[in-house]
């Protein structure tokens, strides 16, 4: 009796110790979230207490205490705020951003530290790579030339590089397409017209940035007598001699019930190259091929000859001159595009939004960053807005999720929870005295 008593008793003593210690964690984690509370891109850390049961016996009962596991709630997500900076970035959902250190800019991709983060204040440092305060650099994929990404690794950080604005400071785009929405006057091809040609400029850009000058010039078939509806155009180029034509066009129109002013056929001279299924001249230009869209027989956009003055009214090109950047920008996608004075973009980088199974497995880091683990599960890099995971929001940063009024109550819990384990503390203490005395 005397034994089992002395056990229920120090089995007391232990379950109030373990209280104490279970408590004083569960205060740590509070005071982090408090601390915390204006930290953007904070978790929330959360101490989850668990009963410990030992082995019973029937004529005692022996207390097994509480034990704590403290972990971050990462898959609760922060509201996001706007801001006025363009690579404060954020995702709106599930999913992180990957990241690496200092260490890992300069290193192989099989031997960086990859991370992640939910949200980041990036800034270009000395080098042109976007970085944090903190020392987190953002990775991404980077687009090529026809803004894609080729074939990558979505479940490792293999093919992702910093992201590194300095080498597109200065960028030209050369033209590869014109549009021509044209009206030519029905009446310049009745007889007696004077013939008088249309001439139009349009400006384009070659591969270094300079303009050049096209210059198309329509001229009527005027016939002697009744009407053909036909023009002759010319194509010159600034680029060359500008005296020879580098291309031309036979342009035949209908006046047919409901397709009036539609190209009805179109004949190209020796050497002009035209695909009539699709309606577009392509030129040979010093700098490359670029296309102009005529129009296609019987089709509804390109040149048209109605009855109304000569109007180029909807002529369109890519392309742009030698542009200073001026900003970078993330769109919805994940896409990083540089912003130049020029008024073109280019899409630079594809930030990927990374998730794992287990989000509340991942292992914290400093600077609100986190890494995969075993109980994560692994990595999958998905594109923003896809599968699970939230889009990217620039201008944006995400809130720490801690609710001061939610902590505050939680510490008075704790605090009368400490006092009550104090308490068993204190009265174990005074009953093993109790039974010192019996000895007396």
């Amino acid at each position: 009796m005397t034994k089992e008593l002395s056990m229920s008793i120090s089995s007391s003593l232990n379950a109030g110790v373990m209280g104490l210690n279970s408590n004083a964690s569960r205060l740590s984690t509070i005071s982090d979230n408090i601390a915390n509370s204006s930290t953007y891109g904070y978790k929330r850390s959360v101490a989850d207490f668990s009963s410990m049961v030992i082995q019973k016996q029937a004529s005692a009962y022996a207390a097994g205490g509480v034990t704590v596991n403290t972990f971050k709630d990462i898959q609760q997500t922060g509201s996001l705020i706007n801001t006025g900076n363009s690579t404060d970035i954020a995702v709106g959902g599930r999913g992180l951003l990957p990241v690496t250190d200092g260490a890992g800019v300069g290193s192989l991709a099989s031997e960086r530290e990859l991370m992640l983060l939910p949200t980041g204040s990036f800034y270009a440092d000395e080098s042109g790579n976007l970085r944090t305060q903190s020392g987190m650099f953002l990775l991404g994929w980077a687009v090529d030339s026809d803004g894609g990404i080729g074939t990558v690794s979505r479940n490792s950080g293999a093919n992702l590089q910093p992201v590194n604005i300095s080498a597109s400071q200065y960028v030209a785009s050369p033209t590869s397409r014109i549009d021509l929405g044209i009206n030519l006057p029905a009446d310049a091809t009745l007889a007696g017209a004077s013939g008088q040609p249309y001439d139009l400029p349009i400006e384009y850009f070659d591969n270094i940035g300079r303009a050049q000058t096209l210059s198309l010039s329509f001229v009527p078939n005027v016939p002697a007598d009744g009407a053909t509806n036909q023009w002759t155009v010319q194509v010159f180029d600034s680029a060359t001699d500008g005296t020879d034509p580098i291309a031309e066009l036979t342009l035949d129109f209908t006046d047919a019930v409901d397709q009036g002013g539609r190209l009805d056929d179109v004949t190209p001279a020796v050497g002009t190259v035209y695909d009539e299924d699709t309606g577009i001249m392509t030129l040979t230009l010093p700098h490359g091929d670029v296309d102009v869209m005529v129009g296609k027989p019987g089709g509804t956009t390109g040149v048209t000859q109605l009855s109304a003055p000569f109007s180029p009214t909807n002529v369109t090109k890519d392309g742009a001159p030698i542009g200073d950047l001026q900003s970078v920008e993330v769109d919805e996608k994940g896409f990083l595009q540089a912003v130049y004075n020029s008024g073109y973009r280019r899409a630079l980088y594809q930030i990927p939004v990374g998730d794992v199974p287990n989000m509340n497995g991942l292992r914290a880091k400093d600077g609100q960053a986190f890494s995969v683990s075993a109980e994560s599960g692994n990595l999958y890099l998905w594109d923003a807005g896809t599968g699970p995971v939230g889009e990217v929001a620039g201008y944006s940063l995400m809130e720490s999720t801690t609710d001061i009024a939610a902590e505050l109550t939680d510490l008075i819990e704790t605090q009368r929870a400490y006092s009550s384990n104090a308490k068993i503390v204190q009265t174990v203490d005074e009953m093993l005295q109790e039974t010192t005395n019996l000895k007396r």
